[in-house]
This record gives structure tokens, C-alpha cells and sequence, in this order.
């Protein structure tokens, strides 16, 4: 990634709430799932104070997102329909889900099946 973080233009919530779209002032556009940012979400509860103590978050393959509020210039704080509403998601926060995602996503998947539970 560059110094120059692209900044958001435009930010939407899917009617079904189950999906956030970003638009960039580059013209990238990024979608990421609810489900996807609740158990990634940047928060102490679920990343822990250091990555060894990084929560594994089952059973939120329905989830959605309830309010999405900005934060200063710098970030949106997302409210999930399952109460969780300590994640303060900044862009560049948003942008490194988005590039990690096929990485992220596996990896918890993995995880998820592991552990013997279910999204």
C-alpha cells in the first residue's frame, strides 16, 4: 500500500444490512461482508492486546449491521444486530480488510472447522 491512503467517498449498507460498500476517491470500489467485518473486527474484545489473543468468533454467518457511525474524519464505528458495537474501523483499517481478505478469510475458515463449530 501507498502513503497516499485513497479516502472514502462513499460508504453503503446493503438493503439486506448484510454487506458494507466503500467507495474510494481513486475509484476503488470494496464490499465487505457483515460477517467478515464482525469477526475481524478491530476491537480489544475480539483482537485481543496482542495477536496471540486474537478470539475466534463463530456463529455469525447471519449477522448484521444495525448503525454504522462516524467517527472524526478518520473512521466509522460499526453496531451489529448481534449487540457488538466496539470495533472502531478506520479506512486504512477497512482497505487491509479488503487486500487480506482471501488470506483472512481462509485462515478463519480453517480455524472455524478445526474448532469443530459452525460461521
Amino acid at each position: 500500500m501507498t502513503d497516499a491512503l485513497p479516502w472514502p467517498t462513499d460508504i453503503l449498507l446493503a438493503p439486506d444490512r448484510r454487506s458494507l460498500t466503500v467507495t474510494y476517491d481513486d475509484g476503488r470500489v470494496i464490499a465487505l461482508s457483515a460477517e467478515y467485518l464482525r469477526v475481524e473486527s478491530p476491537s480489544a474484545e475480539v483482537q485481543g492486546h496482542s495477536a496471540d489473543q486474537k478470539q475466534l468468533v463463530p456463529g455469525k454467518s447471519g449477522v448484521g449491521i444495525r448503525h454504522i457511525d462516524p467517527i472524526g474524519n478518520y473512521a466509522i464505528r460499526l453496531t451489529f444486530d448481534d449487540g457488538h458495537d466496539t470495533g472502531i474501523y478506520s479506512w486504512r483499517y477497512l482497505l487491509e480488510l479488503h487486500l487480506s481478505e482471501p488470506q483472512l478469510w481462509q485462515a478463519y475458515l480453517a480455524k472455524i472447522s478445526a474448532a469443530g463449530l459452525k460461521r
